[in-house]
């Protein structure tokens, strides 16, 4: 039998090593961006087109490269960086392994022109796909430009599975943003098809947040600053009030490398422990300065993981760090005593005969336990028609309303049908003999039923009845709109502003009126008609939107409009510790057994629990 092991061509064993190095376009544009910081500059530009798939172009003023090294840079395992195995534990460069610009070339058309600032004249080089097309001179300024084209044009599998321009965009913003931050010293620009979303001057490293994340989170970090033996760490953190419900703003870098690890993200979770909501996530830019003897980061092509020599004292150190920094944020002054404005001033002295005490009028038959005909508090929980006293909805329900409400109680198909409640898992019918309700602990809603006890989660109750409502929304397009008395403002980071202009038609199905206002800047100027109860302003209402859909499309891989509708009704369904009405808890249970799945939560769980008559006997049996 003849040998049946072969040494792969170069051509074939670039395209496998591709597959590791560059996902997508984002992965390509860490790699160029990196080579750019580990080349010197001091500025550089990331243009891109057709969110990367048609071009992505960085060009930088570095030290350039010669003839020779413009060729070998698309070897394998070429390398500048590291001469000898003793280099891998000293590493401070962003790259090392010697296999991005092969793995690039290896699936796309390539040009690079290059130039070291000691020479006359440059150097031009064309590969595609692993082959050298052109090489010869060429006039270029100091530096390197390096133009990526028509990305996986030899792998149309891989190509076919990228995700939509928006969502590869979103990727590309969250490398630059990463990198970008890293690097507060260097000034960066990013355009995508002509449009500018980043100019970023050399800075401090606050201001560069500030200039990636938004104007308004200047007034949200927290100065973390700790130097040890073991390292030195140093950073923002986020102050608790916000903290939001989606990741995407946890940012760790050692040694200026941007890292990813579950175990120094617990060490900050911790700190934040008592301060802030389950299923909230703080905001931390925080750098580890440490030897790089005593880690590895040669784990993977990706170069996001690393290993530690001493694990634990890292973690300790970083809890503590943090805690004192929140320590000291919790404990500081809110009053400005440098102010020119003093107590004494605020304080208008009068002689004693001159101050009159207060008076209360009071009303001494009152009786606080009295039932009164008809009166009932203001509505939390609506769906009826109701008078709107400023833009957001905000006004109390009149009688008039709620005497409707009461009306759709009576004629509740309760007292004359039984119910089978999709995905109960059984066949029981349930058939409420009344229709009195009891909330408890303003967390469940339960009535007697035919057979036992039904106990309703509230809030789950209506974030189903609001996700469906959502979708039907978004399949006839047909939201009802409310305008705002005054419309608000919205300015979001680059990367979410991009995600809300690419979801504007669905979210102007739901009912908002919004539309482009400058740069990375929306307003609002009306929100859908269903929310009308909800008290919340528009901004923070929006905001929570783009935050939601993102959640629900990371963690649960739902489609972009299941993924809006569930954010929207996450976001605006009541909560658990609302008082309801009788008529409110009747209108929400009307609608929930109106439901296609009545009893399948957003979340997946159950939303109506029973007890039988049986289950309550054997209880109390002795």
């Amino acid at each position: 039998m003849s040998d049946i092991i072969k040494l792969l061509p170069d051509s074939i064993a670039n395209q496998i090593a591709a597959g590791e190095v560059v996902q997508r376009p984002a992965s390509a544009v860490k790699e160029l961006l990196e080579n750019a910081i580990d080349a010197g500059a001091s500025k550089i530009q990331l243009i891109i087109k057709d969110a990367g798939k048609a071009l992505i172009q960085v060009i930088d003023n570095g030290c350039g490269m010669s003839v020779t090294d413009a060729r070998m840079c698309f070897e394998r395992h070429a390398t500048s960086k590291v001469r000898k195995a003793e280099d891998l534990f000293a590493i401070r460069t962003m790259g090392f392994r010697g296999e991005a610009m092969a793995s690039i070339a290896a699936i796309a058309q390539v040009e690079m022109r290059t130039r070291r600032h000691e020479d006359e004249i440059g150097t031009l080089v064309e590969i595609e796909g692993s082959s050298v097309t052109r090489q010869e001179p060429v006039a270029t300024p100091a530096g390197t430009s390096i133009c990526v084209k028509n990305l996986f044009f030899n792998t149309p599998a891989r190509r076919n599975f990228l995700k939509s321009n928006a969502a590869e965009m979103r990727h590309i913003v969250d490398e630059f943003q990463r990198i970008a931050m890293s690097n507060s010293g260097i000034a960066f620009s990013l355009h995508h098809d002509g449009a500018e979303i980043y100019r970023l001057p050399a800075s401090s490293l606050k201001q560069r947040i500030v200039h990636l994340l938004g104007n308004n989170y200047n007034e949200r970090l927290i100065p973390v600053e700790e130097e040890t033996t073991i390292i030195n760490l140093k950073g923002f953190i986020g102050k608790p009030q916000f903290a939001k419900k989606t990741r995407g703003e946890q940012f760790f870098f050692v040694n200026n490398r941007f890292i990813k690890d579950a175990y120094l993200n617990h060490a900050v979770n911790k700190a934040y422990e008592d301060l802030l909501p389950e299923e909230n996530f703080p905001l931390y830019v925080l750098f580890i300065d440490i030897d790089p003897a005593n880690i590895d980061v040669n784990v993977h092509p990706t170069k996001t993981e690393i290993k530690y020599l001493d694990e634990k004292s890292i973690y300790a150190i970083l809890h503590s760090a943090v805690k004192r920094s929140l320590g000291r944020f919790n404990i500081s002054p809110t009053i400005d005593f440098d102010q020119e404005t003093g107590f004494s001033n605020m304080i208008t002295p009068l002689p004693p005969e001159e101050i009159v005490p207060p008076s209360i009028s009071f009303n001494p038959d009152f009786n606080p336990f009295a039932n009164e005909p008809g009166q009932v508090r203001n509505s939390s929980y609506s769906s009826m028609p109701k008078p709107y006293s400023n833009g957001r909805g905000g006004g109390s329900s009149s009688v008039a309303s709620w005497g409707a409400l009461y009306e759709v109680a009576t004629e509740s198909r309760y007292d004359q049908t039984e119910l089978n409640l999709p995905g109960s898992g059984g066949e029981e019918e349930l058939a409420p003999v009344q229709k009195q309700f009891m909330q408890l602990h303003n967390r469940y809603i339960v009535s007697q039923i035919k057979s036992g006890v039904m106990l309703i989660d509230q809030q789950a109750a209506h974030e189903r009845i609001l996700y469906e409502r959502f979708q039907r929304h978004l399949e006839d397009r047909k939201g009802a709109s409310q305008q705002s008395l005054f419309p608000q403002t919205v300015t979001l980071s680059a990367g979410d502003y991009e995600l809300a202009r690419s979801l504007l038609d669905d979210i102007k199905s739901l009912g908002f009126e919004v539309r482009e206002f400058g740069k990375n800047t929306l307003v609002i100027e009306g929100i859908p008609v269903d929310l009308g109860s909800v008290n919340i302003n528009e901004t923070q209402l929006f905001e929570q939107l783009i935050e939601g859909f993102k959640n629900s499309q990371q963690e649960l891989k739902l489609d972009r409009r299941g993924a809006l509708a569930r954010s929207m009704a996450k976001n605006s369904a009541i909560k658990s510790g609302t008082a309801l009405s009788q008529p409110e808890m009747n209108t929400l249970i009307e609608e929930l057994f109106g439901c296609a799945a009545p009893n399948i939560s957003l979340s997946g769980k159950p939303v109506i629990h029973t007890i039988s008559l049986a289950e309550l006997d054997k209880r109390f049996e002795k």
